[in-house]
């Protein structure tokens, strides 16, 4: 009998944490159409998920930024390392601009009222100090209080600080080997944050499962079509940040060159981008494309590339955009114009450093909805769907990466456009 539990839970565990989510959306689904009013009954076991994901934003954040921050030292940030640099965070920028335009066009979500997830909006605060409100007044003070925005800009500049010290120190030196201490000690930190989102995600199957039981409960059937609607917006923001901005803007206008081109020279990686969802485990495919088909010099691709798989999240930072406009408008929100720009910058500089934790799309909606003070209930209503959602950001992500690389490539005279793809 044990060696059959056994089994079974190793059986289990074998399926990607991914599609048992989805699975607890499934059936948490059914559960509340066939069940009705009563599943509501199901609710806190889904607002102590919600509690959890409250319980690791801080830490999470500051755990990953600083560690994120190391690859951003002055010695990487050379000519062709602060162009790379900064064109993706221009690139990220967009791509939330673009899903915030997209979701204010089309509104998914408006359709839905959850009463019980509603909220009372505060008075928005000016633009200025939403700008000004980027710094900290106090570190401390901006974790105990949750002012997210502020806790990424401290551990991004106090992690650049560090590394920036460290390579002013000789190794051997006390200052030096400190420093390192710290990295490590940070490092360890990271990784035990990382299992504590482990077992979070585990738990996020009961509490996807109760959540959706609940809404379902609540609304009906009438949600399926607001989820179709979250699609949608995500596929047309893709959409145009992969055509208007990867291929015209970047491919066509600033390297000159056809998109057609460049989409056959890329079309392995963004295949199997499309494939497994990874964009660390596309990027050999990602380097074999940019080395071999368009052929970019591996001084650039070699630098760009890893680094784009880290920090530069267009289609995740996008869909933070569409997911925070989408639960605003199913709580009954009106997020101004100042409370967009504080998701796209909350966005832009979460990207940075989340990438590589296990759940980082629901981790980052965190993030952001904490920032704008909308309810992280919604997060369980919007995870089950995540998977296929997951294919098409990392497909853009990719895609961003060998635009972007292409592009400075060509400012550094280091690609070559009469071969490859280019001249087929």
């Amino acid at each position: 009998m044990a060696n059959t539990i056994s089994g079974l839970w190793r059986g289990y565990r074998s399926v990607p944490i991914v599609y048992r989510i989805a699975a607890a959306f499934v059936l948490g689904s059914i559960v509340g159409l066939i069940v009705g009013e009563p599943a509501t009954a199901l609710q806190p076991l889904g607002d102590l998920f919600v509690r959890l994901l409250k319980m690791i934003i801080v830490p999470i954040v500051v755990f990953t930024i600083i560690m994120a921050s190391r690859q951003l030292s002055p010695s990487n940030l050379g000519r062709i390392g602060g162009q790379v640099v900064v064109v993706y965070l221009l690139t990220t920028s967009i791509a939330i601009a673009v899903g915030l335009l997209v979701s204010n066009v089309i509104e998914p979500g408006v359709g839905l009222q959850l009463t019980e997830a509603s909220v009372s909006p505060e008075e928005a605060p000016p633009l200025t100090e939403v700008l000004l409100g980027v710094v900290p007044e106090n570190p401390v003070s901006a974790m105990a209080e949750g002012d997210i925005l502020g806790v990424i800009t401290f551990s991004l500049v106090f992690g650049i600080g560090m590394t920036a010290v460290r390579e002013e120190f000789e190794e051997g030196s006390a200052v030096h080997d400190g420093i390192q201490t710290l990295f490590d000690i940070i490092e360890a930190g990271a990784e035990v944050m990382f299992k504590v989102v482990w077992g979070v995600m585990e738990y996020g199957i009961v509490g996807v499962f109760a959540l959706m039981a609940s809404m379902f409960g609540q609304t009906g059937a009438g949600a399926i079509y607001e989820l179709l609607m979250l699609v949608l917006t995500l596929l047309t923001a893709v959409g145009i940040q992969i055509g208007v901005v990867y291929l015209l803007l970047i491919v066509a206008l600033l390297v000159g060159q056809s998109p057609v081109a460049f989409l056959r020279g890329s079309k392995d990686a963004m295949i199997t981008a499309l494939s497994i969802r990874s964009s660390t485990g596309t990027l050999p495919v990602t380097m074999s494309n940019a080395d071999e088909n368009l052929k970019i010099e591996e001084g650039v691709y070699s630098f760009s590339l890893p680094l784009g798989a880290t920090i530069n999240m267009d289609g995740t930072a996008m869909y933070l955009g569409i997911a925070a406009i989408f639960t605003a408008n199913v709580v009954g929100v009106h997020l101004t114009i100042a409370q967009q720009l504080s998701i796209l910058l909350t966005a832009l500089l979460a990207s940075v450093g989340t990438a590589g934790v296990p759940g980082a799309s629901l981790v980052m909606m965190s993030v952001v909805f904490s920032q704008v003070g909308l309810p992280l209930s919604a997060i369980g209503m919007i995870a089950g769907i995540d998977p296929l959602l997951d294919r098409l950001r990392t497909m853009n992500n990719i895609t961003g990466d060998l635009a972007v690389t292409a592009l400075v490539a060509k400012w550094n005279d280091s690609i070559d456009l009469s071969s490859g793809a280019w001249n087929s």
